[in-house]
């Protein structure tokens, strides 16, 4: 069973600000402050809240630059793959990685100083996993960037 409404506006609060006060999002959604509490408790177990976390500003950080690294692959093999996974799990300038459907294999997201920072994530990269083909595409401009679900 998903969550109810009540859920859906605390879930709401939290995704907005997940530092707000419990009485402060008892309040805001209409519950007792230990009704809310259990609320936010369960979600938490179940695994539908999956953490909650401080975002940063990459640009303030020195990581003005995202870039998405489209990437076809050397073979199709669960070798290969778990090799892939596990080293783009281990570049901390990777914020993203998917596997996807059509004539790209995978899409990469990541955090970059500049042009000089993302060639040495290259050179990384392909020191490590063999693939058949790598292009880049770099952000002009960040219109819309939001960790917010829609609920």
């Amino acid at each position: 069973m998903g969550p109810d409404q009540t859920d859906r506006k605390i879930l709401r609060q939290l995704q907005r600000n997940a530092d707000t006060s419990l009485d402060a999002l008892s309040e805001q959604v209409g519950l007792s402050r230990n009704a809310c509490w259990r609320r936010i408790k369960r979600m938490e177990e179940s695994g539908l809240i999956k953490s909650r976390v401080a975002l940063l500003d990459a640009a303030r950080l020195g990581l003005s630059l995202t870039v998405f690294i489209q990437v076809r692959a050397a073979r199709h093999s669960a070798e290969w793959s778990a090799r892939f996974a596990s080293v783009t799990r281990a570049l901390p300038q990777i914020t993203g990685v998917y596997r996807m459907s059509g004539d790209l294999d995978y899409l990469i997201r990541a955090a970059v100083a500049d042009m000089v920072d993302y060639d040495r994530l290259y050179q990384k990269l392909i020191s490590q996993v063999d693939m058949a083909d790598v292009s880049a595409s770099f952000v002009m401009e960040d219109i819309k960037h939001t960790t917010e679900l829609p609920l």
